[in-house]
């Protein structure tokens, strides 16, 4: 959807929005809505007693519309049918709250599908040939991307592993109240902290789109892979030491940011990377008063 917006088709230039804005516009509400499905499908996994997992296959970006379009379909048809396999499975042994979700998550996928099926034969304009680079924008070298690659990695790691361990939090089992207290408040350090951690993911989905936004606005790419490999833990308490060092570690990449930044002159950047070490920052003192 980033990638998109930075896009703009010369026939639309005097428009309000382009075709692109468009179509970036409906790839955003996709987005939250595949959240909310990963977020229902760990919580129905750890509720049955399973695992969920942390890893995902390599998304495919794509650089034209139309490809965007036939990504789009592919991935939803492959969706579809792994879902019509588990409504089935789930009606064999009488899982029916399972097969009533995939059921709900399955008919919201089809729209997506159909979705994208409108725009897979759209004509992709011609941008025209690629400017010569200016000179101020010779400070975004190859070396300049990576490092904010780095933040990005960071962020999808810290989505996934925050949405994870929100969801494992609202297991049942660290629902049990033991003390009075916890009976009088209806809660206890586990719910606690998974509405903790729903707060700092959504605010890290917002970082994650910042600053895909500007590598794509500066022209590099943005990685789609998790860097560090997502950590959940087993008990709420294993949830905090871990988000505890990784913010540590975030914090301090996007400080080194921040330095480079600085030193290239890319204030935009600089600025940007500052207000989010501000938010960072809050969560770990957060999860370090939990520690204490």
């Amino acid at each position: 959807m980033e990638k998109l917006l930075r896009k703009v088709i010369p026939e639309n230039i005097l428009l309000e929005k382009t075709t692109y804005e468009a179509m970036g516009k409906f790839l955003r509400e996709f987005a939250i809505q595949e959240m909310k499905h990963a977020a229902d499908i760990i919580e129905r996994i750890y509720y049955l007693g399973g695992k969920a997992t942390t890893k995902s296959d390599k998304p495919v970006v794509g650089n034209t519309l139309s490809e965007f379009a036939k990504n789009g379909v592919k991935a939803e048809e492959e969706a579809l049918a792994l879902y019509r396999r588990i409504i089935e499975a789930a009606g064999r042994i009488g899982d029916w709250e399972t097969r009533e979700l995939f059921e709900k998550i399955y008919a919201e996928e089809e729209e997506h599908l159909f979705k994208f099926q409108e725009y897979v034969n759209v004509k992709d304009e011609l941008e025209g040939p690629a400017s010569s680079l200016s000179e101020w924008r010779k400070i975004f070298t190859d070396d300049y991307f990576a490092l904010l690659n780095k933040a990005a990695a960071s962020e999808i790691s810290a989505i996934v592993q925050y949405t994870n361990q929100h969801e494992k939090a609202s297991l049942l089992a660290l629902r049990k109240k033991t003390t009075a207290l916890e009976v009088i408040t209806e809660a206890n350090k586990a719910k606690v902290v998974s509405e903790l951690l729903k707060e700092v993911f959504m605010q890290e989905m917002e970082h994650l789109e910042k600053i895909s936004e500007r590598i794509y606005l500066l022209e590099g790419e943005t990685t789609t892979i998790p860097d560090p490999l997502p950590q959940v833990g087993e008990t709420a308490d294993d949830f905090l030491k871990l988000d505890h060092a990784a913010e540590n570690d975030a914090i301090l990449l996007y400080r080194k940011i921040i330095g480079e930044a600085f030193e290239r002159g890319d204030t935009a950047t600089r600025h940007m990377f500052e207000e989010i070490v501000r938010q960072e920052e809050e969560h770990y003192w957060k999860f370090d008063d939990f520690l204490r």
